[in-house]
């Protein structure tokens, strides 16, 4: 494991810093400022202890004065307070020193944050204050990597599942320029496919990122989910019977209706329902359930595939995650997912190897008047 600093850059140059930049980042802005900070923190100590000073003078004059009406000994006097004095002033310049010490670390850091070191971190110590602003600090870096981990993620898998596509166009066109296939409806069809894949692609990452951002536009209207799920049920049926497996719904009357918008939840039961079915082998059912629980409506979608190991469960919301035995792009669960969260609802997922999953989205059900 590479040796990590706890403030400044790190010995080894992180695995997602770009190549083409040098690293550790150049620049000394950051440096300026806190030159300048600590300047002015040695000022005001300056003026401090100019006040401390002459507030020790004046104690002394007083405790002078006392021990003259006292009769008491001036010399051992003067000794007492100016020993009390210089202990009293080491102690603030050592204290001050090391609070313009601990803010001069977080200045520091921050300005290599902002020179793109996103790895940096300070050390969480000194007043409950300081320790609150570093914690804070590490905090902001932490969720400031991280978000760019997951960009430059996110720009290498959209570039994977752009680059089949368009390689299986160009590799048509081409061959249809050079005269090897002739421009016929099977060639033809195979691009037009690969267009709807390219299309599809742009669309589910469209709403993905409005969803991510909280910017998605839902048209709300009373909404009946039984209706919604029958309705996706039966558009199956030939897909169903095409894979030797039954679609079954178990939807009571009565659920009333939710505020939500129908086509993004038709949206997220064609999606559940198309990978129930493309998971579960013939002669395998999917059960589509509807139920009303406190102030909300559940939508289950049960099968009885192969089912999802423990370690694969707690990603399959995650984007562009996708099984070995996968064809689409990983990003069908992600909307479903967000299009629920957007709605104010949660879903979940059970599963076990062998016994088929079941998963489970809920909406919140309008209040009866």
């Amino acid at each position: 494991m590479p040796d990590r600093r706890r403030w400044g850059p790190p010995t080894e140059r992180p695995r997602w810093w770009p190549e083409s930049e040098p690293f550790p980042p150049q620049g000394g802005e950051w440096r300026a400022v806190r030159g300048r900070f600590m300047r002015r923190m040695v000022l005001f100590a300056v003026v401090g202890f100019f006040l401390f000073f002459l507030l020790l003078s004046a104690a002394i004059g007083v405790v002078l004065r006392v021990l003259q009406v006292a009769g008491a000994g001036t010399e051992l006097g003067m000794a007492i307070v100016l020993l009390g004095g210089f202990v009293l002033l080491f102690g603030f310049g050592r204290g001050w020193r090391r609070y313009a010490r601990q803010l001069g670390d977080v200045i520091e850091a921050a300005g290599r944050i902002a020179e793109g070191d996103l790895s940096t971190r300070v050390t969480e110590r000194g007043s409950r204050e300081v320790r609150v602003l570093a914690r804070a600090f590490n905090t902001m870096s932490a969720r400031l990597e991280a978000s760019e981990q997951q960009r430059r993620r996110l720009l290498a898998d959209v570039s994977h599942e752009l680059r089949t596509p368009l390689s299986v166009v160009q590799g048509n066109l081409e061959a249809l320029l050079d005269g090897v296939h002739q421009a016929d409806e099977d060639h033809l069809r195979a691009i037009l496919d690969e267009t709807r894949i390219l299309s599809r692609l742009v669309e589910d990452l469209t709403t993905l990122s409005l969803a991510e951002a909280g910017s998605l536009a839902l048209h709300r209207e009373p909404t009946d989910v039984a209706a919604i799920a029958r309705d996706t049920a039966d558009s199956f049926g030939t897909a169903a019977k095409d894979a030797g497996v039954s679609v079954e719904t178990s939807v009571p009357s009565g659920l009333g209706t939710v505020d939500a918008d129908p086509v993004r939840l038709r949206e997220v039961l064609t999606n559940l329902v198309g990978n129930a079915i493309r998971y579960t082998p013939p002669g395998g059912s999917v059960r589509v359930g509807v139920s009303r629980e406190a102030d909300s409506v559940v939508v289950t979608v049960t099968d009885t595939g192969a089912g999802i190991s423990a370690d694969a469960l707690g990603h399959i919301f995650d984007r562009f995650y996708k099984s070995p035995e996968s064809h689409g792009a990983g990003l069908g669960l992600a909307i479903a997912r967000q299009l629920v969260v957007a709605h104010g609802g949660t879903i979940t997922a059970k599963s076990e190897p062998g016994r088929g999953t079941e998963i489970a989205f809920t909406v919140p059900a309008e209040r009866e008047s």
